[in-house]
């Protein structure tokens, strides 16, 4: 076997077990540690400070298997059928903050001062996901009233990213504690 087919190797095993931790713990956050909202049918969610942590570590596709799987997980569990208009928009935060976290900013250098561009880009990626994919796809998929949509979008896309920028940053600057820095281990 060539030494670029057991990096690929080591990448997808990794990549499939980061998923499936990701998308568990991505459920049990969002079962079980959700903060009811006064805006129906919505609640303040933790999980996606995880998801986008896991996202810009793992990259891309493990980021939008961990929200699709959990998000779908998540409404499957409660009963009413899965909603696939944000099951589909947590994908799509997960697929946007993955590609974000290949930049060199995020990618190459996640420490401290990767903290405001992750913010940024999970700002923009929740105002994308919340605000125009889950709104268009309720529309489209279950013709629901624009109105409410939106209300529900505006407040999901708000709250998720203040949670995102508390949870999501405290895993950022954990996991820059644990990475050995260049030049670390030299000799002086």
């Amino acid at each position: 076997m060539r030494k670029e087919e057991r990096e690929m190797k080591k990448f997808s095993v990794k990549t499939i077990v980061a998923i499936g931790i990701g998308a568990a713990l991505f459920f049990v956050l969002g079962r079980f540690v959700s903060i009811p909202s006064p805006v129906p049918n919505t609640t303040i969610c933790v999980q996606y400070g995880l998801l986008a942590f896991m996202s810009v570590v793992f990259g891309p596709i493990a980021g939008g298997l961990i929200g699709f799987i959990g998000h779908a997980l998540i409404d499957f569990s409660y009963g009413w059928g899965i909603w696939w208009s944000w099951v589909i928009a947590s994908a799509v935060y997960g697929l946007m903050m993955g590609i974000a976290g290949t930049t060199r900013k995020l990618h190459h250098e996640i420490g401290k001062e990767s903290i405001l561009p992750f913010n940024i880009c999970q700002v923009i990626s929740h105002i994308f996901s919340w605000g125009v994919v889950a709104p268009v796809l309720d529309i489209v998929i279950y013709q629901e009233p624009m109105e409410k949509l939106f209300a529900q979008g505006l407040f999901a896309g708000i709250s998720n990213a203040v949670t995102t920028a508390i949870v999501g940053t405290i895993l950022l600057v954990a996991y820059s504690a644990t990475k050995v820095k260049a030049g670390s281990l030299n000799k002086e």
